[in-house]
């Protein structure tokens, strides 16, 4: 499908199963609540005794901003790090070192968050990259274990970007598994369709361990639609027999979260309850998958 899945070169090499596990979230479509999703589970984990390293893969930075990083703010991001990487990129190197761009959060007394920041310069990485002959798909994989990160973390959590290109794949090379947040409907679905492809396309390439499908989320869901009951069940009857998690209603209690740059598990009231059992289910089964 991508004609730089057909320049790698490099053995296939699977992941330590004593080591830390990364969790990507996608879908090709955006406005489907990924960078929600990945925000809450990164704060689900962290509440259950993990340490949590949170990835922003997107140059959109969405997901740094709920941390109250702004990519257009930020000198030092993920792009410098993975360029820095590349020893062919030599040239474009610079002086820093993962320490010197994680930045650590405490959500909550006794619960904190590291996160590595995305910035604009991260839309120009397939571009930066294009001429090197090392495998392009395997630089955040080898990132990674250059800076033996999985020893340093339980989870990592990467927030990927809704497109195709080179930065996806190399999250799908990287990641332990994928989650994959929808809205209940035929654009959300082809985005699903589409992305999917992309982890088939890397599984025949033979290039990196395929990494697992943790289920399905659907989100944003409105009950009182029929059609959005309708539109869910014939896609369920698309995903074989992955899991599907209960669906995430469109509530207000989401919105006031993110207005706010909280999680859900930032509140003590009541109302926010059943959304943090919901996140603490999705934690439980995807740890059980993981580890199996």
């Amino acid at each position: 499908m991508f004609n730089f899945l057909s320049r790698a070169t490099s053995s296939v090499k699977g992941h330590e199963t004593n080591s830390g596990k990364i969790i990507a979230l996608m879908n090709q479509k955006g406005g489907v609540g990924k960078t929600t999703m990945a925000f809450n589970l990164a704060h689900a984990f962290a509440h259950q005794g993990k340490k949590v390293l949170c990835l922003d893969m997107d140059p959109q930075g969405n997901f740094s901003s709920l941390f109250g990083v702004e990519a257009s703010d930020e000198n030092q991001h993920i792009h410098h790090l993975l360029i820095n990487s590349i020893k062919e990129l030599k040239p474009l190197h610079t002086n820093i070192m993962p320490h010197d761009v994680i930045k650590s959060f405490e959500t909550s007394p006794g619960v904190s968050i590291d996160l590595l920041p995305s910035g604009q310069e991260l839309s120009g990485f397939e571009l930066t990259v294009a001429g090197i002959n090392s495998p392009r798909q395997l630089i955040l994989k080898k990132f990674i274990e250059k800076y033996d990160l999985r020893s340093q973390y339980d989870v990592i959590v990467i927030d990927g970007p809704p497109t195709l290109g080179l930065l996806v794949v190399n999250i799908l090379c990287a990641c332990d598994g994928v989650l994959y947040p929808f809205v209940p409907d035929r654009f959300s679905e082809q985005g699903l369709k589409n992305i999917l492809q992309v982890v088939e396309d890397i599984d025949e390439m033979g290039i990196t361990t395929t990494p697992k499908n943790l289920g399905y989320i659907p989100n944003l869901f409105d009950t009182r639609r029929k059609q959005a009951n309708d539109d869910l069940g014939m896609i369920r009857q698309t995903l074989g027999e992955a899991t599907v998690f209960e669906p995430f209603t469109n509530k207000v209690q989401f919105g006031k979260s993110l207005a706010s740059r909280k999680s859900v598990f930032d509140y003590k009231s009541a109302e926010f309850k059943d959304l943090q059992s919901q996140f603490n289910k999705m934690v439980d089964t995807v740890s059980e998958e993981l580890h199996s």
